[in-house]
């Protein structure tokens, strides 16, 4: 068995599915109805909308399978999304990549395999839209384009959903998705006994910024400091834009230290950053940690206001000073 190699954007395709706010979420017909249609079409027995996460794939519609999700290291889906074309694997026991794997050798006794990778309108593959047979077939050229437009109806379901959980912007989060997110990650931390922090950011003077260098350069600088927290934090965090020049970062399964470390790279990537552009673009992030008690924090909205309270506190504390020492 071949395990599918990791694609070469995979912090930013994880990040791209995650904002999409669909993991772990209840069948919809809007899905349903194409795996139904994908099973007629071709009279095969299984047909999924497959998303490949970091380390699984996971179902969010299925006819003919009873399992929820599998390993991604065993996943035909993991193999699917590297490239942009229709996968075909006509019999798996004659595959190097497959004939041992246990999807093939146990249940669901996989023999043929077609998957079309669904990709965001930026070209990233979030997962597959796949017919599964326990016999071998053959899959002609008009079967492909059938897959590939019923692929596509997929493809145009995500993007509604994209388009109401993610910042235009800067392509992370907005406030809705990230919501989202953490409440399935706030879940999995309570569940395993793991710990959790939200970090809540604030660009400094963004507005006078933007007053002196154009809306659209300080666009550019909210483009830019998205990647930096994309580069900063780990593809387990949730990142979002949640306000004009406020972000957040949900950190998962981070004691303190672990914390820590990645606000130095944050700090590195902001230090390089100012040292690459004009002074009057420096940025400037007020920063402050409020860290998850399930009884204390019954929303996520109660871990935001937590750490938003405490960077309003650090400005005035600030203004405070300033003013103490013009006086």
């Amino acid at each position: 068995m071949i395990v599918p190699p990791k694609p070469h954007n995979e912090r930013q395709r994880l990040e791209t599915l995650r904002a999409l706010g669909i993991l772990d979420t209840p069948p919809e017909e809007r899905f349903d109805r194409v795996t139904r249609l994908a099973s007629r079409i071709f009279e095969i027995p299984i047909a999924l909308v497959s998303l490949v996460d970091a380390d699984r794939q996971w179902f969010k519609s299925k006819q003919g399978l009873t399992a929820c999700e599998t390993s991604r290291d065993i996943s035909f889906c993991g193999h699917a999304i590297l490239n942009d074309d229709v996968l075909v694997v006509e019999d798996a026991t004659k595959d190097e990549r497959f004939v041992d794997n246990p999807l093939v050798t146990g249940d669901p006794e996989i023999r043929f395999y077609a998957g079309y990778p669904l990709a965001s309108p930026d070209g990233t593959k979030m997962g597959t839209l796949c017919v599964i047979d326990r016999e071998p077939r053959e899959f002609c050229e008009n079967d492909r384009r059938v897959l590939t437009e019923l692929g596509r109806m997929v493809e145009a379901e995500m993007m509604a959903l994209s388009q109401a959980t993610t910042d235009e912007l800067t392509s992370v989060s907005n406030l809705r998705g990230f919501e989202q997110m953490a409440v399935h990650a706030l879940a999995m931390c309570r569940r395993d006994g793991r710990a959790a922090t939200l970090l809540y950011l604030d660009i400094k003077d963004f507005s006078q910024i933007s007053e002196r260098i154009g809306a659209e350069s300080a666009n550019g600088l909210l483009v830019e400091f998205a990647q930096m927290l994309l580069c900063s934090f780990r593809d387990s965090d949730v990142i979002g834009r949640v306000g004009a020049d406020e972000f957040a970062v949900l950190l998962t399964s981070s004691e303190e230290d672990g914390v820590e470390i990645c606000m130095q790279r944050l700090r590195e990537n902001v230090r390089e950053f100012n040292q690459r552009e004009n002074p009057a673009h420096e940025l400037i992030v007020d920063a402050a940690f409020e860290h998850y008690d399930p009884v204390k924090h019954a929303e996520i909205s109660d871990l935001i206001t937590g750490a938003e309270a405490k960077v309003y506190r650090q400005q005035q504390r600030e203004a405070d000073a300033q003013e103490a020492a013009s006086a």
